[in-house]
């Protein structure tokens, strides 16, 4: 009696093929990286660099009904941020009152807490935003309404100063 393999021939399947085939091509893919926009990218930075960015304060007061209404739309404007590739302008207005009191923005802020979280998640997610954002040391947390204009211009609304206090 023979204990050798030597003489038995056993078939592969040709089914046994296509999965190591499947398994290599997939180890393969997970070892190249992925082509996402950055914000180290050429692209993210001239297109916010193309576009102007400009700072102003206000007092929560005298904006109220287009602060109310831009978070009230919070959840359109966060679909709108991810689908939008270039801007002709970016205004960031900061609202240095906001917290001293009882208001219908705070309100509003209150009741809208889940479309505003969308809204940092979806400007977090673009380069273009997030640069903006981020090129005026501005936090996330910070953000409460983003406002699309009808002369391509956008405006995001700020709580707290411009020079982060």
């Amino acid at each position: 009696m023979s204990l050798s393999t030597a003489d038995r021939s056993v078939p592969v399947d040709a089914g046994f093929y296509w999965v190591v085939a499947l398994a290599l091509a997939a180890a393969l893919a997970l070892q190249t990286p992925l082509f996402a926009q950055g914000l180290q990218s050429e692209e993210a930075i001239d297109a916010i660099v193309g576009s102007e960015v400009k700072t102003e304060e206000v007092e929560a007061d005298t904006a109220s009904g287009r602060i109310v209404a831009a978070i009230g739309a919070a959840a359109e404007s966060a679909e709108r941020v991810r689908k939008t590739f270039s801007l002709e302008e970016i205004d960031i207005v900061f609202l240095p009152d906001l917290d001293e009191k009882k208001s219908v923005i705070v309100s509003a802020i209150a009741e809208h807490e889940d479309e505003i979280r969308l809204l940092r998640e979806s400007i977090e997610g673009s380069a273009l935003f997030f640069h903006a954002v981020d090129s005026r040391s501005i936090q996330l947390k910070d953000v409460v309404a983003l406002e699309y204009a009808d002369n391509g211009a956008v405006t995001i609304f700020v709580k707290g100063r411009a020079n982060g206090n």
